[in-house]
């Protein structure tokens, strides 16, 4: 008879859960692998034995968010009209940020500088990719800077609204907060998109 597994896959995202929530709470000082390992109902040896360190473990709560947005950012798919695809890649985006929102807070927020320290690895990121290549549909033609230079305009500007959203300050109900999401977004794409 196999041996039964001690440490799964429900187990691992559980502890990826709660140090998304301490990250996000209280930041990355907060955490501790007794400390998640106590608020997830099991043992510091069950982190070390699936995630290896408390290092890895924050490195994953990471690695997790970006998989879950990839995934979010996927399910726009692809249509004939670049610009109805683009803005569904915004709403995608705040879906994510205000489902996920510990994850999200992990992924932006943290103490720890992406990739190394290298602020370029962020626009390698696939997510960022299909952002890129979105813009790259709706400006046909345009040269590389210029397309990289309004992907990263519209980034800024919906994950400033997504992290005004997220701190409670935007003023209205969910369906107050989406339209005045759509308004912005839309008027502040059309500039940076103009030819």
């Amino acid at each position: 008879m196999a041996r039964p597994r001690l440490h799964d896959d429900a187990l691992r995202a559980r502890l990826l859960e709660v140090t998304s929530r301490m990250i996000s709470a209280d930041g990355e000082g907060a955490v501790t692998v007794r400390k998640v390992a106590a608020e997830a109902g099991t043992s510091a040896s069950a982190v070390y034995a699936l995630l290896g360190s408390r290092e890895a473990l924050v490195e994953a709560v990471g690695e997790e968010g970006f998989r879950r947005f990839a995934g979010h950012l996927a399910a726009v798919g692809r249509s004939d009209d670049p610009a109805v695809d683009l803005r569904a890649l915004g709403v995608a985006y705040r879906e994510f940020a205000l489902a996920d929102p510990h994850f999200y807070r992990v992924m932006f927020y943290r103490g720890v500088s992406p990739a190394d320290g290298d602020p370029a690895a962020a626009v390698d990121r696939p997510t960022f990719r299909v952002l890129h290549d979105a813009v790259a549909r709706v400006l046909d033609g345009a040269p590389a800077g210029r397309v990289l230079s309004a992907a990263v305009g519209l980034w800024g500007l919906v994950h400033g609204l997504v992290s005004l959203e997220l701190a409670g300050l935007l003023p209205g109900d969910e369906d107050a907060r989406a339209a005045a999401f759509g308004q912005a977004a839309g008027a502040v794409a059309s500039a940076l998109l103009s030819h």
